[in-house]
């Protein structure tokens, strides 16, 4: 099970490229790169401690690591199983803007908006089982690599 999977390959070669994108980190680099003209938080009274909907990102290359691992594991005769691919610590939406924030050295123009129907304040996953059955290690789970590969993609892309 993916959690939400952002940044960008560190070497520059891939990225999300997906016009139109909902996901809070590509969203927000866009905006640091002025593709769109504002960033939106859809509510800010959810029972967390700044009050913004609390997710476990994972960056793409961990995943293609846990993808690989989960190769490796079947090849050695070990069975199919469900297993959460997520870091098992989670970053409010306002943790995410601070880091884009902290990358660009400049304020993310924001807006705060109603809440979207269907959102919960927490998901994070937990990972004991994906580390112990694959033995995953991430190298990627710092929000600020995250976020930097994601800014650093848009920035590659350009205007695009």
């Amino acid at each position: 099970r993916y959690f939400n999977v952002a940044g960008a390959d560190p070497a520059g070669r891939s990225g999300q490229a997906m016009k139109g994108a909902t996901h809070l980190i590509k969203v927000a680099a866009e905006v640091a790169c002025g593709k769109r003209p504002r960033m939106e938080v859809f509510g800010d009274d959810y029972d967390t401690p700044d009050g913004t909907c609390i997710r476990d990102f994972i960056h793409v290359t961990d995943l293609a690591d846990a993808h690989l691992a989960a190769l490796a594991h079947m090849e050695r005769g070990g069975g199919s199983q469900i297993l959460n691919c997520g870091y098992g610590r989670g970053f409010s939406v306002r943790d995410v803007l601070r880091c884009v924030e902290d990358v660009i050295e400049g304020p993310l123009p924001t807006d705060i908006g109603p809440r979207r129907p269907g959102d919960v304040a927490r998901i994070v996953a937990r990972n004991e089982r994906i580390r112990q059955v694959l033995g995953w290690t991430p190298r990627h789970d710092d929000l600020k690599t995250i976020v930097a590969t994601a800014i650093q993609w848009e920035r590659a892309r350009g205007s695009s």
